[in-house]
């Protein structure tokens, strides 16, 4: 893992090395008549670099590396725009003078975004990421001045670039030889500290995505604010690519808050991401001359939203409620002038934001790394709400968000997802009338809201086993995507009658499936799911001509409210533990509906004390669900015969099917190592722990485990298949409990489970506890090996899974080769078994015999692959 975090460091490091040598290079061969680069191929450059910084960012992003992952992330996206705007430069759709008012508003919020890292890079002692970024700053502000006067050369900026170069190339470099070497060759200055120690030097409360999602405020506000105070003349199609870039990097803060397990700020960064794809639609339409319009009611709406936001934002800390504040007097703004974005009173909230996002850009990035921190009002919330009896706050860490199966990687997004739908169905309330669609600002809201946002809700509760939820996410994103550009894009007038009425009939029976499922849910998302299906219904009249007055505008409100109503749930009900605004109880209950919520233990399998509590329900004769290297299993310990049994009845096993039985080392079998092949042993240690499964003789030496009578479920009368995984949480179990026996956790016939969530799905309540470990590593079932004549020097396979034969008859090679010389396992190299000890008769003869599938190997030239339903469970 280390090598991996090293590998990337040096791809971000050299990514940026390479981006200042094609500026350096570019700024310093060009002059005012004739540029050095063509501006498509810089442009087309200047994206690829940006990408593979961007990928450095993510990759360290809530990770030790904050302060890297901020700067890498923050060039990544000054690259990207710039990028975007040479190349609409060289595609000709700006022309050359453009140039200037396009670039200086957003090389003028990242010189100071820059800055504002160097300047914490300095405080926190970081001299390699203070040299790039301060180097970076004054390349920008350079590139300004030459902008502004073609008199100043662009030579500084080249020197600027240079030396950025230069420090990134050694350290790139450094690191890089570091790595390959494996940490023998240590260029002077590039040995980065330990994890351990950076970790005492930062606050892990913080996460680098809040900076860098400040940095995209301060862009967007210096791109609106600039033409106020008159640096540039009006927001035009130039600054198009510069407002996209900062959606587009706040929609992927708003992922990396979720895997923060940080809904709030997730929300945050949702609602902001909408703002600036807006704002780019504005200064789109004036490509087309068209003057946009902005409709009263849906800023009102997002800055009650905003409000609402702001205030359970403040248990967080008084500066986040506060800054966000800032955004209710933007939408206010909006909902007050009529063209929006292009008036005064707009860019001067704009204006203030820029100033603020850079004071709260400098706490946040000071805070994020320092051991020393600037005061937020953290906990004075917290202070305030405990004074008040009736309410009880819940604790603000990542176990709020964890599901009732298992754990997830990520947060609820529920209640962005209800949001989503409150602002896109209060944005298609307003009326275009005669106005040209395009420049009533409904498209953007409608589209981005409730389509784009909301399906990336609906892949997060995917992500997090909430099938419901993000089926209706999914669906609802579709179809206001669909009717946002049908009806509000232009396309709506002609294509009116039967064709848009056949799908959104298509639509309106997918939701009634929805519908009818909420009713196993709660009442509020069947009312959520009912209202919608009044809105599709409004939809499909309009579509054949018979809509009656006011029917859409009445039944959309009422969604939107209803939305609300669920929002405003689900961010109260997770700050507050009691009291709780109510969702309602299923209005059908079917037996076995709700996903082993309250039958049995659905405990995340990270944790050591989940291990412990499956650990004693198997002591005590409980079955359960476990997670492998392969795909899930179901197991029993050995030393409860009547567990064993249950589980062989709860599978429905075949008898050509039996069960295996698994350890967590070869020192488990210990007490019987005297009654098993030397080679044998030495096989065992050198191919475990793995996903190789072998077929031993069955013997005397089964009877120490305590199995009893529940011994004829394991194997066969003639041999059994015994395994040690390689998995940690299955090693850890088995250690607790002793030897278990194991099969698949699936009806027998039935496909393999390679998720915790269809433990339960498949074997209800006989279950008595999963352990929760989300998707199977792989969904291919172990090696299955014939080691019942190995003492002939021969081995078989039952079936050839995960691990290929290949590696398996290396390592039988390699363990046969040592015997020949007689350097078997110090441990048994003296245990001979005493004659009257003997295995059974038979040693797997007749097992070969019935089934007849299974090949004899001794050289690998002489194997043919040979399945057989035996032990097809492993």
């Amino acid at each position: 893992m280390a090598q991996h975090s090293s590998l990337d460091e040096s791809v971000g490091i050299l990514s940026i090395s390479a981006g200042s040598l094609l500026l350096l290079v570019n700024s310093y061969a060009s002059s005012p008549e004739k540029v050095f680069i063509p501006h498509t191929a810089l442009g087309i450059l200047l994206l690829i670099i940006a990408s593979l910084v961007a990928y450095t960012g993510v990759r360290h992003s809530l990770s030790h590396s904050q302060l890297f992952s901020t700067l890498c992330l923050t060039i990544s996206a000054l690259w990207c725009g710039s990028g975007l705007v040479y190349i609409l430069i060289g595609q000709s759709v700006l022309p050359l003078s453009g140039l200037r008012a396009s670039l200086i508003p957003g090389l003028a919020a990242f010189t100071l975004a820059l800055f504002i890292i160097g300047t914490v890079a300095l405080f926190v002692k970081k001299p390699v990421l203070l040299v790039i970024a301060v180097s970076i700053s004054l390349a920008c502000a350079h590139q300004i001045a030459g902008l502004s006067d073609s008199r100043f050369g662009q030579s500084a900026t080249a020197a600027n670039y240079l030396l950025v170069c230069l420090v990134c190339a050694y350290f790139g470099f450094g690191r890089l030889l570091y790595t390959i070497t494996k940490g023998k060759v240590r260029p002077p200055g590039t040995v980065m500290k330990q994890k351990s120690e950076l970790k005492k030097e930062q606050n892990q409360n913080c996460s680098d995505a809040v900076s860098v999602g400040l940095v995209m405020n301060l862009l967007s506000a210096s791109i609106l604010a600039c033409p106020l105070l008159g640096v540039v003349p009006q927001l035009s199609v130039g600054h198009v690519p510069w407002l996209w870039t900062a959606g587009v990097f706040q929609l992927g803060m708003c992922v990396l808050f979720y895997r923060a397990m940080d809904t709030l700020a997730a929300t945050f960064y949702g609602f902001l991401s909408l703002l600036k794809f807006a704002e780019g639609y504005s200064a789109l339409l004036s490509l087309n001359s068209i003057q946009p319009f902005s409709p009263v009611p849906f800023p009102v709406v997002f800055a009650v939203l905003f409000s609402v936001l702001a205030l359970f934002s403040c248990q967080k800390s008084l500066l986040e409620g506060f800054y966000q504040l800032f955004f209710v007097a933007y939408c206010i703004s909006i909902a007050a002038q009529p063209q929006g974005f292009f008036q005064g009173g707009t860019q001067g909230v704009q204006g203030a934001i820029f100033v603020a996002t850079a004071g709260v850009l400098f706490i946040t990035t000071f805070n994020m790394v320092s051991s020393t921190r600037i005061p937020t009002g953290q906990g004075l919330f917290k202070a305030l709400i405990t004074r008040i009896p009736s309410l009880t706050l819940r604790a603000l860490d990542k176990e709020r968000h964890t599901p009732h199966l298992g754990y997830s990687k990520y947060a609820d997004a529920e209640m962005l997802g209800h949001a989503c739908n409150v602002l896109a169905a209060f944005a298609i309330t307003a009326t275009v009338g005669d106005r040209n669609p395009l420049s009533v600002l409904i498209l953007p809201w409608a589209v981005m809201a409730g389509g784009v946002l909301q399906l990336l809700c609906g892949s997060v509760a995917f992500a997090r086993g909430k099938t419901f939820e993000s089926t209706a996410f999914i669906l609802y994103g579709v179809m206001w995507t669909v009717w946002g550009l049908t009806r509000f894009g232009g396309l709506y007038g002609e294509t009116r009658g039967f064709n848009v009425a056949v799908g959104i009939i298509g639509f309106m029976l997918f939701n009634v499936l929805v519908t009818i499922a909420a009713l196993f849910l709660n009442v509020a998302w069947f009312v959520y799911a009912f209202t919608f299906q009044l809105i599709l219904i409004s939809f499909l009249l309009d579509a054949v001509g018979a809509l009656p007055y006011g029917y859409d505008i009445g039944v959309t409100i009422i969604f939107g409210l209803v939305s609300f109503y669920c929002f405003l749930a689900h961010i109260f009900n997770g700050t507050f533990q009691s009291p709780q605004i109510p969702l309602g109880r299923p209005l059908v209950k079917l037996g076995g509906v709700g996903g082993g919520e309250g039958v049995c233990p659905h405990v995340p399998a990270r944790k050591a004390t989940s291990v412990q509590q499956i650990a004693e329900i198997m002591k005590n004769g409980g079955i359960c669900g476990m997670p492998t290297d392969t795909v899930y299993v179901l197991v029993a310990a050995c030393n409860r015969p009547d567990a064993v049994i249950k589980a062989f009845k709860v599978k429905k096993q075949a008898q050509d099917r039996p069960m295996s039985m698994w350890i967590s080392s070869v020192k488990q079998l210990e007490p019987v190592r005297h009654l098993l092949s030397p080679l044998l042993l030495d096989f065992m240690e050198a191919a475990w722990p793995s996903s190789i499964s072998m077929v031993i003789p069955r013997g005397p030496w089964l009877d120490i485990f305590g199995l009893g009578d529940a011994a004829i479920h394991i194997g066969t009368p003639q041999s059994i298949a015994i395994r040690s995984p390689d998995c940690a949480v299955a090693t850890h179990l088995i250690n607790q409990v002793g030897p278990i026996a194991v099969t698949s956790a699936n009806p027998t016939g039935e496909a393999d489970t390679t998720h915790h969530n269809q433990v339960y799905a498949k074997l209800g309540k006989k279950v008595e506890g999963v352990l929760c470990d989300g998707p199977s590593p792989e969904n291919i079932a172990s090696t299955v090996v014939d080691c019942t004549k190995i003492e002939t020097g021969q081995i078989g396979f039952f079936r050839v899974g995960l691990i290929p034969k290949s590696k398996v008859f290396q390592i039988f090679e390699e363990v046969k080769n040592r015997h020949r010389v007689g350097q078997t396992n110090p441990g048994f190299e003296h245990d001979q078994a005493p004659p009257d000890t003997q295995l059974e008769e038979g040693f797997g003869g007749d097992e070969t015999s019935d089934s007849g599938r299974e090949t004899e190997v001794s050289t690998p030239s002489t194997t043919q692959d040979q399945d057989t339903d035996l032990n097809n469970d492993l």
